[in-house]
Parts: C-alpha cells; sequence; structure tokens
C-alpha cells in the first residue's frame, strides 16, 4: 500500500472559508500538476503558489498550492497541500479531481500511519496527535501536547539507556567466564537496576492520572429516589440534561454523558433511585442501577441530608464500600437532618466526603478538589511530566518492572550473568513496544483506525 500516492480531505468536513486536500506519496507532485494551472512553472518546496483546479480541462476553483519534497513533511513522503474554498460539493469535486489523476483515496490514519511507518513520528507521538485531535478538556490537550512533544519518549530513553548499561555490564562478564564478576561490577548492576524499577515504577504510577485525564472513569451517581441525583447530574455537565422534577422517581433509565471535573474526565452515569418498587418501568431503571454500579469504577453517591436517613439510604452505603466511592451530601442550603451516627458511617464508608447544594451550585470546588487528590493531578504537571495515558504502554511498562525485579532478584542471588541479561532484554523489548517497531502489524492498525480519514 505504501508504494500508492494517496489522498483525502484534512479539514473538517462541513461549509467554512477554507479547506485543504492532501495528497502523499511519490507520485504527488504529478499528480497535483495534473490538476492544477500554476501560475509559475518553477516548483520550490515549501512555497506556497496561487492555482486554477481542474476537473479535466475544466475550472472548478482557484486556491493555493504547497509542495512538501521527502523527506521534509509529515509523512516522510512527497506531500502536496491544496487548499481551495470550504464548501462540501466544491471540496468533494476537488478530492474527485485528485483520484481521476492518480491519487487512491487514503484510508483512516493513513497519512500518521506512514509518519510513523517512515520514522517520523514515534508511535507514543502518533498516538498523542489523536487525542489532541479528540481532546474534550483542557487537561486532556495538556497531556496530549505534551506526549507530542516526547515527555514519554525522553523518560523511557533514559530507562533504556540504563537497562543497556547493565546489560553491557552483565556481558562483559560473560566475555571472561573465569573470572567472578567482581563487588565493583555487581554495585554497578545494582545501582543501575535501582535506577531502572524506580523509574518503571513511578513511571507506572502515573497511569491512575493518565488514565484519569484521556480515558476517563466509569463513575455511576447512586441514591435513593428524590436525592439529587439529576440536579447534581447537571451541575457536573453544566447544563441541563436530566429531567429534574420534586416527583420521586422521575429518572427511570440510565443517562450517560462525559464531564470534566478537577481535571478529571469523569464517564458520569444518572441512575434510577434505587429503592423497592412495585412499578414496572422503575423496576427496570433500577435493575439497570445496580448493573451499572458493578460497571463502575467510581461511585457518587447523594445523600439528602434535609431528610432524615432510612434504610434505602443504608443500602446506598453498602453499595459504597464495594468501590471507590465520594459521598455527596446534597442540599447543603437547608438544614442538616442526618444523625451523627448517619454521618460517621458515611464519613467511614465513603473515601471521601462533600458537602453540596446541587440546586444553588455551591460545592463544586471542593468536589474537584477531592477528585484532584483521588486521581494524584495535584502531584502531576500535565504539561512537562512524563505520563503513561493509555493500557497499551500501561501493559509494557508494567511488564518492563516485573522483568526489572526478577534481574534484581537473580543479582542478589547470585545468579549467572546470562540469567540476568535474560530478563534485562525482556524489560528492554517491552520498553521498545512504547515507541519502537517492537509491535504487531494488527496493534498499530488498530491504533491509526481511531483517527479520520484525513490524518
Amino acid at each position: 500500500m505504501l508504494n500508492k500516492t494517496i489522498a483525502a480531505i484534512s479539514t473538517a468536513k462541513g461549509k467554512g472559508g477554507v479547506a485543504i486536500i492532501r495528497i502523499s506519496g511519490d507520485e504527488a507532485l504529478s499528480i497535483a500538476q495534473k490538476m492544477l494551472r500554476l501560475k509559475s512553472s518553477n516548483i520550490e518546496p515549501r512555497k506556497s503558489y496561487y492555482c486554477d483546479i481542474l476537473r479535466g480541462e475544466e475550472i472548478i476553483d482557484d486556491g493555493v498550492f504547497t509542495y512538501f519534497k521527502a523527506p521534509a513533511s509529515f509523512t516522510g513522503e512527497d506531500v502536496c497541500e491544496i487548499a481551495c474554498h470550504g464548501g462540501l460539493y466544491v471540496t468533494q469535486a476537488v478530492l474527485e479531481s485528485a483520484f481521476a489523476s492518480g491519487a487512491y483515496p487514503a484510508g483512516a490514519g493513513e497519512f500518521t500511519k506512514r509518519a510513523y511507518i517512515n520514522g517520523k513520528l514515534t508511535l507514543s507521538h502518533a498516538e498523542a496527535i489523536g487525542q489532541i485531535i479528540d481532546a474534550k478538556t483542557d487537561s486532556q490537550l495538556r497531556l496530549s501536547s505534551s506526549q507530542a512533544r516526547g515527555t514519554l519518549t525522553k523518560s523511557v530513553d533514559k530507562i533504556r539507556e540504563k537497562i543497556l548499561d547493565c546489560i553491557s555490564h552483565a556481558y562483559a562478564t560473560i566475555d571472561y567466564p573465569d573470572e567472578d564478576i567482581s563487588e565493583a561490577e555487581i554495585g554497578e548492576i545494582n545501582d543501575c537496576l535501582d535506577f531502572v524499577i524506580s523509574s518503571l515504577d513511578k513511571l507506572k504510577g502515573t497511569y491512575r492520572t493518565g488514565r484519569a485525564v484521556c480515558e476517563g472513569i466509569k463513575t455511576a451517581i447512586i441514591g435513593k429516589p428524590n436525592a439529587g441525583k439529576s440536579s447534581l447530574y447537571n451541575m457536573l455537565l453544566g447544563e441541563e440534561l436530566a429531567i429534574v422534577t420534586d416527583i420521586a422517581g422521575t429518572t427511570r433509565d440510565v443517562i450517560e454523558h462525559t464531564a470534566s471535573v478537577g481535571g478529571v474526565t469523569l464517564n458520569l452515569a444518572d441512575t434510577a433511585g434505587i429503592h423497592e418498587t412495585f412499578d414496572t418501568v422503575e423496576k427496570i431503571g433500577v435493575e439497570r442501577a445496580r448493573k451499572k454500579v458493578e460497571s463502575s469504577e467510581l461511585l457518587l453517591c447523594v445523600f439528602d441530608s434535609s431528610e432524615k436517613e432510612t434504610s434505602e439510604d443504608e443500602f446506598i452505603l453498602e453499595l459504597a464500600s464495594e468501590k471507590p466511592s465520594i459521598a455527596i451530601i446534597n442540599k447543603s442550603d437547608k438544614e442538616n437532618k442526618l444523625s451523627p451516627e448517619f454521618m460517621q458511617k458515611i464519613n467511614t464508608g465513603c473515601q471521601k466526603t462533600v458537602c453540596l447544594s446541587a440546586k444553588n451550585q455551591t460545592g463544586m470546588d471542593e468536589l474537584a478538589s477531592v477528585l484532584e487528590r483521588m486521581y494524584n493531578l495535584g502531584e502531576i504537571d500535565l504539561s512537562s511530566d512524563a505520563v503513561v495515558a493509555n493500557a497499551r504502554q500501561f501493559a509494557s511498562v508494567a511488564l518492563a518492572l516485573e522483568k526489572a525485579l526478577e534481574a534484581k532478584e537473580a543479582l542478589l542471588f547470585g545468579q549467572t550473568p546470562d540469567i540476568i541479561c535474560f530478563s534485562l532484554e525482556s524489560a528492554l523489548s517491552e520498553l521498545n513496544m512504547i515507541d519502537k517497531r517492537e509491535v504487531s502489524e494488527e496493534v498499530v492498525s488498530a491504533i491509526f483506525s481511531r483517527f479520520c480519514v484525513g490524518k
């Protein structure tokens, strides 16, 4: 497929002032020259030229043409970009002219995939580009931009260098089998291993934060009917998406949206009030709420402080003990009628407690601060610190740490250098999967399939 020259619209679909058609491959320039009437015969790379855009012999638009000569382009291939007017029909017509001139339709993420294959991007950099495009919150944008600048790659490279130091020391002893490993050499290997283990452990620990920012935490809002769950849901989202009334049991199904609170991405589910009911529809809603609790990673347990606690509140506390949970003491604008004994149970049963008034929109800052602390956002600078942001990267770091610990154990128990090297080479191989080429075509294809066609 790399021998084919590809083309696609690289700007968002829709009506706009300008659209860009990107062409990449060995035939990019000749294809562009077939479909353009340029005002200059001398085309220099990285300069823009006014042109007429043709469909056959017919002029369909005018625009600006730019040529990027390999390897100084995004994909590492010859690339031509044609900026035309951003109407839906004219943009499609320009793209079809590119196809008629010899280009093939680009697949999803194919431009970025070619950049990776041609060594212009590391795999984590390519993933970061996709995350920048998909970013919905400021925290996601800051972390993705940092990843795209290579913060994770630089951190991993330092660890790789230390592993290579360990391997070189160990192999030096293998070259002289008649000599025992000196105390000095053991010390050097041990120091290298301590650095590797400490660095990998720290990097592994950042996944809690990276996942909370990029992938989001599955979060269920639970409570008895009329406790204020839907009001809290709307407050977190900043808009009225859930119906709120004084009638208990208004929410009869699970409603799901994503919100950013304190930099943490919450994949929120507003659930039906959990209680005993004879209403057929309500029963279905309650059952779905219980299933959502089972699949969630965080519970926001809402308690109505304007009323005395009930058996339903007690049951919500039982559910809270099974998962990471935050108790939301709602209706703080009213007198708190929850008993001191029940408040003590709440503080014991839930990890954190926040008092707020969803009706008056107060207490949001406290909840944001609690979430920041729970997911370590205060300890990590998303703009500059190396952070593991997805499950693929986490698996590689975790396995590398496991192999480094095996090497340390082998050293402490006086195992032969070849055994130490075997574990270290396995650790190195795992780290290489984060950015290098030791990943399967299936994994690479899965990563780039999530990109839009024009990227």
